[in-house]
């Protein structure tokens, strides 16, 4: 983009076709003249070649008055730049992949409910880093931290329920796993999203003390509890099984890290609740906008020089030459 800095100088500009004007009409007769019996007294080529060198002259200044008016001006070429900071957000997503997960109180079940949930949220975050770590009786790192959302979500896909060796809901383990991925994280914003069905029931670490821990390195924790109301639910193969969900340790953890816990108790509430903590921890873009300014007027300015100083050589020199 070019800008002038003095725009009411090309005004100057409309008095050059006025210049020609007179000059074609009424400037001739301004000029030194000599006055003689007949034309014929010259020959044609003669008279040709004065005509030219009139013009050219002319037409020499009318151009370097042009590039004067357009150099004072003084246009100038803007750059627009921009720098972009993203603040991003590291985000490790602890499943829940114990037994219990198979119970179809969620269609086609707590699991799958949860796989596609966990896709959309993923694919709705653009610059963040986002880890799956994946627990029952032990805890799994699925995918370390990266912004691959394609390999993320191919390692979602491959979850399943864990084998009957590792069953169990090991809750704090899980905090304290994820909380070793991210407690070295230089991000500006450290968030991790818990869901489980059960009260912890195995593992070394206390839920609450696994929080307290996660705290201390200004890790958010978002709990979400998945299951419904109903006393008892169907997981095939083991028949019904009583809901265990731990709503308050949940609460607990959540308020302990400044996060916040969410019951989830079908497939829409589920989406919806990853959708709130979408909206609730955004990368923040900072854009920062600078000007860059590149003088052209030197463009003008010079050749109107050069030309000035060829004009007035051809005028005193080569145009009066005697031959």
């Amino acid at each position: 983009m070019i800008e002038f800095v003095h725009p009411w100088a090309i005004a100057g500009l409309l008095f050059v076709p006025i210049i020609i004007w007179w000059h074609k009409y009424k400037g001739h007769t301004l000029e030194g003249s000599m006055r003689i019996s007949s034309s014929k007294l010259f020959s044609k080529h003669f008279r040709k070649r004065g005509n030219k060198r009139s013009i050219t002259v002319f037409v020499l200044k009318i151009i370097t008055v042009s590039l004067i008016i357009i150099g004072i001006a003084q246009p100038r070429k803007i750059d627009k730049l921009q720098m972009t900071t993203v603040d991003v957000v590291d985000i490790i997503m602890v499943l829940d992949i114990s037994s219990s997960m198979l119970a179809e109180d969620f269609q086609p079940n707590r699991l799958e409910a949860v796989k596609t949930a966990a896709q959309k949220f993923i694919e709705n975050r653009d610059g963040d880093r986002i880890g799956l770590l994946v627990f029952a009786g032990e805890t799994f790192i699925q995918c370390p931290l990266t912004t691959d959302k394609d390999v993320l979500v191919s390692l979602l896909n491959d979850v399943r329920v864990a084998e009957k060796e590792y069953d169990g809901t090991a809750i704090g383990m899980a905090i304290a796993n994820a909380t070793n991925r991210l407690r070295s994280s230089e991000a500006k914003s450290k968030v991790m999203i818990l869901l489980s069905d059960g009260s912890n029931n195995a593992g070394e670490l206390d839920p609450t003390t696994a929080a307290d821990l996660a705290s201390q390195f200004d890790i958010k924790i978002y709990t979400i509890g998945a299951a419904t109301d109903q006393s008892l639910t169907y997981i095939p193969g083991v028949g019904r099984m009583v809901n265990e969900i731990d709503e308050e340790m949940l609460k607990a953890i959540a308020k302990t890290t400044g996060g916040r816990y969410f019951r989830a108790r079908d497939k829409d509430m589920l989406t919806g609740i990853y959708q709130q903590i979408n909206d609730m921890e955004r990368t923040e873009i900072e854009v920062k906008s600078y000007t860059r300014y590149e003088e052209l007027f030197g463009w003008f300015l010079i050749p109107a020089l050069l030309l000035g100083i060829g004009t007035e050589t051809l005028i005193r020199s080569i145009f009066r030459q005697q031959t």
